[in-house]
């Protein structure tokens, strides 16, 4: 079939929390004829992307089986392998305007048996989130919200709105970003996005072709990893509103104001404490990091310091925590920091383990001088705060010495009120 190519088809197979072994083929013509098909509750349409050998996806039972978790639902999963299985890219592209059609028809029916389209979500990942977007615009933007995992780029890059996914598609949409310089597109395309790692390289995926078949897609496809493990709990990935990436990891968007009284937004399913939020300001940005593997989540902390140090030095800053016998240590080096007379600076630090308690911290600020002699650093004042976990105490230190290029160690203690 991929290389001969496939005619159309398309299979909506339903699994409930009665059936998550088996799916049960729904006659597009009458939804409500499978007794299982209970149109009261919302329903959940998982949507796979392009598949050149047109091998199943291996998320999709891990996807059914964590989106029934979440509530009790209808998860309803879109084969369409038949027109997505074909060497030939582009008369893919071409049949997810035929599926998203075919779709559409399908939601009417449940809509005229009785279900609201405000409780029908989408989820589309890759060409799969573009035809969640068809849809969504087919039925003028009536349903409750559409999650798009890395929206494929080929074919897609100089699409207007009307010929991709887009924010009036759906009454809320959200879209992650894992892949922006190959397969993924570029942009915001939802109410928010959430850009992995800036959107682009995602941690642990090869960086050369001679890895083979992973080097193209490790970075499209950790969209749909990240998203399972958010359903899953064992994840929590906190997006932070900015501008840039490289903001974000300067430490310059490190506040939810925005949000308040609810926390910044999380990746995952549950998006009623700030959906409000995001309709009112429009689309949004958020950024977050993640390690090479599970459960992906980095531990943040801002670091604020005031240095005070005869001479201007220029380097880059090491932290490193320590809890009994572990340690692990955030290096902060995507660009040079300046270090000069009472100068303040916030740093945005990224552990890729949680310690639980905190017992010694060790810093270090490499210069990068190895020849001259080093220069003492005077650190009036030192405070970590916990980013991802608000029930933390605040830890702090006060007047370190130090030197350029070697490591101090101290105990942390706790911060006065005023500071």
């Amino acid at each position: 079939h991929c290389f001969m190519g496939t005619s159309l088809y398309v299979r909506l197979l339903l699994y409930t929390r009665s059936n998550l072994d088996c799916g049960r083929e729904l006659n597009h013509r009458h939804p409500s004829a499978q007794p299982l098909f209970n149109l009261s509750r919302p329903t959940a349409f998982v949507i796979h992307g392009y598949r050149p050998t047109g091998a199943p996806p291996i998320w999709i039972n891990h996807i059914v089986q964590l989106l029934v978790e979440q509530e009790e639902l209808n998860v309803i999963v879109v084969d369409w392998n038949k027109g997505a299985a074909n060497l030939n890219y582009f008369t893919a592209v071409t049949y997810t305007r035929q599926a998203a059609l075919n779709l559409t028809g399908f939601i009417v029916r449940m809509q005229e048996e009785g279900a609201s389209l405000s409780s029908v979500h989408l989820i589309g990942a890759s060409l799969g989130a573009h035809l969640a977007g068809f849809v969504g615009a087919n039925l003028k933007g009536k349903i409750g919200r559409i999650t798009g995992l890395d929206p494929a780029g080929p074919m897609f890059t100089s699409a207007t709105a009307e010929e991709r996914l887009d924010p009036s598609d759906a009454a809320f949409v959200d879209v992650l970003h894992t892949d922006m310089n190959s397969f993924g597109l570029r942009g915001a395309h939802g109410h928010i996005d959430f850009y992995a790692n800036g959107g682009v390289d995602q941690p642990g995926c090869p960086k050369t072709i001679f890895a083979g078949k992973s080097y193209f897609v490790c970075d499209h496809q950790r969209s749909v990893f990240l998203y399972l493990c958010a359903l899953n709990r064992t994840c929590s990935f906190t997006g932070y509103p900015c501008s840039s990436y490289s903001d974000f990891l300067q430490g310059r968007c490190l506040q939810c104001e925005a949000f308040r009284p609810a926390s910044c937004p999380v990746l995952g399913y549950d998006v009623s404490q700030w959906k409000q939020t995001l309709l009112k300001l429009g689309q949004t940005k958020v950024f977050f990091s993640t390690t090479a593997t599970l459960p992906y989540r980095k531990l943040s902390y801002r670091v604020d310091m005031v240095t005070w140090n005869q001479y201007l030095r220029w380097g880059v800053v090491y932290i490193r925590l320590y809890s009994g016998r572990s340690s692990t240590e955030a290096r902060i080096d995507h660009k040079l920091l300046r270090f000069e007379q009472y100068t303040s600076t916030r740093l945005l630090a990224q552990f890729d383990e949680d310690l639980q308690q905190v017992q010694k911290i060790s810093l270090r600020i490499s210069t990068g001088n190895v020849i001259g002699p080093r220069y003492k650093m005077r650190l009036l004042r030192i405070r970590l705060t916990p980013l991802d976990r608000p029930e933390r105490p605040v830890m702090c230190r006060f007047d370190v010495i130090m030197e350029e290029n070697m490591e101090v160690a101290f105990r942390p203690l706790a911060c006065d009120s005023h500071l």
